[in-house]
């Protein structure tokens, strides 16, 4: 059973704190008492925090006036976002000046044109490079979703490789207490469906970028420029397998997805955050 701890004790023994966003800061109402405690005994003691999320929807100034409206004196520079990840990524397999399709808004296109591709319409018919999936809304979703199947089994079917890029894993996120909503993984999960059962046998799948995988993770260290870090975030299978996976200490919070009993059964938090 991991070992039960104080916001207070938590913060004592790092030099960095990395905290989720959903679950953790906020949910669909509003921030959490929780997280504000949480961010003012960081100040209190002198620690620094990067706020570490899936979030591909935001830019990070837009996450700042967002999180600002909520009361968290929360910079542009301390948020790590797997939208962020994307320009790795482009510049990894060479897609400057690819065509992009890209489902979500404004800022997930934003996001593209950094890292340095071109944004193509969503029902273009001519030829596509990457397909992205910043976000499960910012688009007529049904539309978008059978336009981006039919791109790709047209290039399949081809033999044109089209990169499908996931910055947000994340298949759900809480809305209120008891209530959840979809996000960019299921999105993703309903066209790899779809293409699984076009084409029987390929393995045709998203590339994911965001937590648990190691890409966030490894931004994270680089930006906190110590070991003396921990992870703490409300999803077991993203946050705190994520974290442990990088051989990072985590503190699993009960105020989102995953439930602390939970902790007995799966790979295990290093705390809980009383």
């Amino acid at each position: 059973m991991p070992a039960r701890i104080s916001i207070p004790e938590l913060v004592t023994r790092y030099e960095v704190l990395l905290l989720d966003a959903y679950g953790v800061l906020n949910d669909g109402r509003g921030p959490l008492a929780s997280g504000l405690a949480l961010v003012q005994e960081i100040e209190r003691q002198g620690k620094r925090l990067f706020v570490v999320t899936n979030d591909a929807s935001r830019l990070p100034a837009t996450c700042e006036a967002r999180f600002q409206r909520m009361g968290y004196a929360i910079a542009a520079e301390q948020i790590i976002t797997s939208g962020s990840l994307l320009s790795g990524y482009f510049a990894t397999h060479g897609l400057a000046g690819a065509r992009c399709m890209v489902l979500g808004p404004e800022d997930s296109k934003s996001y593209v044109r950094q890292a340095g591709g071109e944004v193509i319409d969503v029902s273009a018919d001519g030829d596509c490079d990457a397909l992205i999936i910043g976000d499960d809304a910012g688009y007529p979703f049904l539309q978008s979703v059978e336009d981006a199947l039919g791109m790709l089994y047209r290039h399949v079917n081809a033999g044109r490789e089209v990169h499908c890029i996931l910055p947000n894993p994340d298949l759900i996120y809480p809305k209120t207490e008891g209530q959840f909503g979809y996000t960019s993984g299921a999105v993703a999960a309903l066209i790899e469906l779809g293409l699984r059962r076009l084409f029987p046998g390929r393995a045709l799948e998203f590339t994911p970028l965001g937590k648990p995988h190691q890409p966030m993770f490894e931004e994270a260290r680089r930006r906190a420029d110590t070991e003396r870090l921990v992870m703490v975030g409300d999803q077991l299978e993203t946050d705190i397998i994520g974290a442990r996976g990088a051989g990072i200490d985590a503190a699993l919070v009960a105020t989102g997805v995953s439930a602390w009993r939970e902790a007995e059964h799966t790979l295990a938090p290093t705390y809980l955050l009383a």
